[in-house]
């Protein structure tokens, strides 16, 4: 699911110079590490709402260690999805 969602990335955001492989399922995916900003969150999360039917409130209070890497985002699609 990781490289799925890494993917998701590239073409929800229009990254063009950057592959599945440069990004790190750990890495943050904003400030220092992707470099991601609010927009791209607000896009982002439209993209994973469409793709995986998981809508991620951004009222909620753990939204932000939710979106801290891929590999957070994933689990935590996966345990919505069951």
């Amino acid at each position: 699911m990781e490289n799925e969602l890494k993917q998701l990335i590239i073409d929800a955001l229009d990254l063009e110079d950057i592959s599945v492989a440069d990004i790190d399922s750990h890495a943050p995916l904003f400030n220092e590490g992707l470099g991601l900003d609010s927009i791209d969150a607000l896009e982002l999360g439209l993209a994973i709402r469409k793709k995986y039917n998981v809508k991620i409130e951004a009222e909620k209070e753990d939204v932000v260690k939710i979106f801290s890497s891929v590999s957070t985002l994933a689990d935590y699609i996966k345990s919505v999805q069951g």
